[in-house]
């Protein structure tokens, strides 16, 4: 470069440079803050509308990111229950959630046996029965499924059965690259203290928790403290339920202090992996029950941003 060129761009920078700071804009953009954690769509949310035919599996990626403005996506087996080895449908389900640019993150996998049953040609049967579903999750793109820890007999007893219907389910995962997650869902599962000792058992680093911020009656007596249980279930985290029911005028949910539960969640535990949306409520109807639950998360982040 001439010279004089050279020295009549470095003058012709330094003038817009100071136009810049004379009208008071930055002179950098400031870098946007990472979100602390993302947000995804439990499909049984949306469960009134899949079962009574208005809506389709096939449009859960489409519902979830047009109407929820969610771009991520957990699917439950009630609603393909017959498609698990449906090639075609597994590719169609692929096909719409690409287009869409919706990430398909975990199958919740329900009515395939216990997977801590006492008897074990049941228990052997039961880990069987999710071969399936860890295979279309792997076609799906999900990082893992999740499953139920159910039992029976003793305290004690329930730990090391469960333990071993996980470890040969997590065994089997473990050549696809997938994670098993048993989530809070009832029984002893529901006691945080059990369901950590039997992830200790296990030890496997594939298999961890889905703490679910409402699921925590032990059975119709004893109810367990839900901010504890989350405390205790998060050490082994790889998803989380963000469960809502009802809420107040100010969009609060009226079980459950999210605030207190995503300052457990992210600031206690350092997850930022999905927080999913699953509205349980009746009124007001399954989308605005979403959306209500969406903006709660939402404020969560800008407080833990803050």
């Amino acid at each position: 470069m001439p010279a004089q060129l050279g020295r009549r761009h470095f003058l012709q920078t330094m003038a817009a440079t100071a136009a810049t700071l004379t009208a008071g804009a930055p002179l950098f953009a400031a870098e946007e803050k990472k979100a602390p954690f993302k947000i995804s769509l439990a499909e049984w949310s949306l469960h009134r509308a899949l079962k009574g035919g208005k809506l389709d599996n096939l449009d859960f990626a489409k519902t979830a990111k047009e109407e929820c403005g969610i771009e991520a996506i957990e699917y439950v087996n009630q609603f393909f229950m017959d498609k698990a080895k449906d090639q075609k449908y597994l590719a169609e389900l692929n096909k719409r959630a690409g287009d869409l640019g919706v990430k398909q993150v975990l199958i919740m996998c329900d009515n395939e046996g216990n997977l801590g049953d006492p008897d074990e040609a049941r228990r052997t049967k039961a880990v069987e029965n999710h071969y399936k579903w860890a295979e279309a999750a792997k076609t799906l793109g999900c990082h893992a499924i999740r499953v139920n820890a159910r039992s029976g007999g003793s305290y004690e007893e329930q730990i090391k059965l469960a333990a071993d219907g996980l470890s040969r389910l997590s065994e089997f995962a473990k050549g696809l690259g997938l994670n098993v997650l048993v989530e809070n869902h009832g029984g002893l599962s529901s006691n945080g203290q059990w369901l950590s000792t039997v992830m200790k058992t296990v030890d496997m680093p594939n298999c961890g928790t889905l703490p679910d911020f409402g699921n925590f009656r032990v059975n119709k007596d004893e109810m367990y403290d839900r901010y504890k249980g989350v405390d205790e279930l998060m050490n082994f985290a790889k998803a989380v339920s963000a469960k809502s029911h009802k809420f107040d005028k100010l969009g609060n949910e009226t079980e459950t202090n999210f605030f207190k539960m995503m300052d457990i969640v992210v600031k206690k535990h350092g997850y930022h992996g999905y927080v999913g949306v699953e509205w349980e409520g009746g009124t007001p109807n399954e989308i605005e029950g979403i959306i209500l639950t969406r903006r709660l998360l939402e404020r969560c982040v800008e407080e833990l941003q803050a």
